[in-house]
């Protein structure tokens, strides 16, 4: 495995972990609530990066696929991380943004919504893990908003994206906390 593989797994094991305790720090009863109208639940949140997910391992994974019928390839050297402006972008939660429609929740709880998420994600490493003999530097898929990204820099992209609903997660935990009060 490339050392950069190893890198992007750590980084989305950390975003895990964060989004895990922003999860833990709202009382199970409420994590199927929205904080307000037109917003999301815990649930719903957690069922939107679980869509995510599944859509970059499918998108990722067919690209994987063409690049094998090209032929053997192998990275060489350190990889471009995720451009520091998308990390930026993606960490400023005052830039709200609409998900597209085929990313909305479509009403999971939010046990059911973890479960997803989490077998999204395993599917996503595991996908990603059996792609021996592809240059994923050279797997590139295209985001409206940020440009071409290879498949190490999807891996930051999600890992920022999950860092970003960490954070609206505790969001809800403190408008929950104060319409309770």
């Amino acid at each position: 495995m490339h050392p950069s593989l190893t890198e992007v797994f750590s980084r989305l094991d950390r975003a895990r972990a964060d989004l895990r305790a922003a999860v833990e720090t709202i009382p199970a009863e409420l994590r199927n609530q929205p904080p307000g109208s037109g917003r999301w639940s815990v649930a719903g949140v957690l069922e939107h990066l679980a869509l995510v997910d599944e859509r970059f391992t499918a998108i990722v994974g067919n690209k994987i696929g063409e690049a094998r019928q090209r032929g053997p390839a192998s990275d060489e050297g350190p990889v471009e991380p995720l451009p520091p402006n998308v990390e930026a972008l993606l960490a400023d939660r005052t830039d709200r943004r609409t998900a597209p429609e085929p990313l909305h929740p479509r009403g999971l709880d939010c046990a059911a919504a973890w479960e997803r998420a989490e077998g999204a994600r395993s599917a996503f490493r595991l996908m990603l893990s059996g792609a021996g003999g592809v240059a994923l530097s050279r797997v590139i898929h295209e985001h409206p908003r940020f440009g071409a990204l290879n498949a190490y820099q999807w891996c930051g992209f999600i890992a920022a994206h999950e860092s970003r609903h960490a954070a609206q997660i505790r969001e809800i935990a403190a408008q929950l906390a104060s319409s309770r009060a």
